[in-house]
């Protein structure tokens, strides 16, 4: 009923800085509305963990590593949260996932995104 899609993943010097982008879009009749937006990671040996979230007001949340260096944000037109990341470290190298809550009409629900590969490497 929806698909996210992915982008922006890659390859970065330590320091530099990647853009991730979001979209989520519907595949079926159903109408939706988007709530939670957010992202989280996963590094290679470990768990899944919480980077960013923002809600359908735009309240926001990070995890303490990466306040003051990521930023989340969404254009709730286009259904679409990004996330800005700067300063990065290579302890930021993971799969990074987009993570979107749906209002369905008598339902919610949570879809993963297929995730990205974020690098940060010299």
């Amino acid at each position: 009923q929806v698909q996210l899609v992915e982008s922006g993943g890659g390859l970065v010097q330590p320091g530099g800085s990647l853009r991730l982008s979001c979209e989520a879009s519907r595949t079926s009749g159903s109408i939706f509305s988007v709530l939670t937006m957010g992202w989280y990671r996963q590094a290679s040996g470990k768990q899944r963990e919480l980077v960013a979230t923002i809600s359908n007001i735009g309240r926001t949340n990070y995890r303490d590593s990466v306040k003051g260096r990521f930023t989340i944000s969404r254009a709730n037109a286009e259904n679409t949260v990004f996330l800005q990341m700067n300063s990065l470290k290579p302890e930021d190298t993971a799969v990074y996932y987009c993570n979107v809550e749906v209002q369905f009409t008598t339902y919610r629900y949570v879809y993963w995104g297929q995730g990205t590969q974020v690098t940060v490497s010299s």
